[in-house]
């Protein structure tokens, strides 16, 4: 899938730390469909000046995914956590009072997140969106 220019898509980041988490951004440069230039919404320069520019490989970068508002998830639920400005896929382990907590397999830590910082699970697969709601 080709992306054009001012695009919105989510990066996957590849980086060690960072495996696993999508990351708003707009496409500044198309680079023949095999790589891109972006410019990500939250993540800045290492002086904080200015919004990160970088040239990803296209298999790093997918559509925004579909917007939809989930009101409670339940428990083993895929979802994306929003946390240190990226989206992080883990499963529902819990709840208490508000917050749901969200075990992430690779990196072996359980996290509490209110509703407003989660979404339902999607897995962009052969040019489609496939909803992965349970593991």
């Amino acid at each position: 899938m080709a992306f054009l220019r001012g695009e919105g898509v989510e990066v996957c980041s590849k980086q060690v730390g960072f495996v696993g988490s999508y990351y708003a951004a707009t496409v500044i440069n198309n680079y023949g469909n095999e790589s891109y230039a972006v410019q990500y919404k939250n993540l800045v320069t290492e002086d904080k000046s200015h919004p990160l520019i970088e040239i990803v490989s296209a298999d790093e970068v997918r559509p925004l995914p579909p917007k939809v508002s989930a009101s409670g998830f339940a428990l083993l639920d895929v979802v994306d956590a929003f946390d240190n400005d990226g989206w992080w896929v883990g499963k529902v382990s819990g709840r208490q009072g508000f917050d749901y907590f969200v075990f992430f397999d690779t990196y072996g830590v359980e996290i509490p997140y209110p509703t407003s910082r989660l979404r339902p699970h999607f897995e962009w697969v052969n040019g489609k969106w496939v909803s992965k709601k349970r593991v």
